[in-house]
């Protein structure tokens, strides 16, 4: 098992054996907004670590991101699975930029 899988599995714990002073329980607690607020935080501070060429910063942004991802999916019910599928249905596909979906709604 790798460590996304067992970091994702220890979330999953979490949200429905809450531990007293979890940070983790914390935003389950807090809801879906914090956990979108605090996605959109850790994606900002990852962006700024790379154009920084700051590599040990990208990595600890980059593993804040991941954890606070993992919260979100788990809020929302999605399995690591169904990111792996979603993952490897788009292996080795080429896609063009015309066929991205334009974002309106910010």
């Amino acid at each position: 098992m790798d460590s996304l899988t067992t970091l994702y599995e220890e979330i999953q714990e979490r949200r429905v054996q809450p531990k007293a002073g979890s940070y983790t329980a914390y935003l389950f607690d807090q809801g879906l907004d914090k956990i979108l607020k605090k996605v959109g935080e850790e994606t900002t501070e990852v962006v700024i670590a790379a154009k920084n060429a700051d590599k040990t910063e990208l990595v600890s942004e980059s593993a804040d991101l991941l954890y606070h991802l993992l919260v979100l999916l788990v809020e929302q019910e999605v399995s690591l699975s169904e990111v792996e599928a979603e993952l490897a249905q788009r292996q080795g596909k080429v896609s063009e930029t015309k066929e991205r979906r334009t974002i309106t709604d910010l």
